[in-house]
């Protein structure tokens, strides 16, 4: 196993940042070519996905439709004001496992993996594994 964090930091107040290239230099560099990466996001108020990454259109979407179902302006009691932002959180999920086959993460076509940011900007870190079956 090999272990290891990304940093990221985020400019907006809500946004996808694609970390997928991040992801493969890490497995790359650890010389697996087959095998299982793990990411663990441990913020409250982001989220990690898989979706499609060649239109950058479907990034505003997600973010525009996760609004529209979590209210910004409902009277939520959290005092922090950021609310909004652990609900998306849980609606995206904490953490990611692909598959590595011939030294790539096995995504389809058109999948990405994003770094959902909803409580930005910040400096945020992941938390990756991987595990060799070479």
């Amino acid at each position: 196993m090999i272990a290891g964090n990304l940093t990221l930091t985020t400019k907006g107040s809500m946004e996808l940042i694609d970390i997928t290239a991040m992801v493969e230099d890490r497995l790359q560099a650890a010389g697996i070519t087959r095998g299982i990466c793990t990411l663990f996001n441990p913020h409250t108020t982001a989220g990690l996905t898989i979706n499609e990454g060649a239109d950058p259109a479907v990034r505003q979407d997600i973010i525009d439709g996760l609004r529209t179902m979590v209210p910004m302006d409902h009277p939520f009691r959290h005092l922090e004001g950021n609310s909004p932002a652990h609900i998306m959180a849980s609606l995206m999920g904490s953490s990611l496992t692909v598959f590595i086959e011939d030294g790539r993460i096995t995504l389809g076509t058109w999948q990405r993996i994003f770094f959902c940011e909803f409580d930005g900007p910040r400096t945020r870190s992941l938390h990756w594994r991987l595990i060799s079956y070479n």
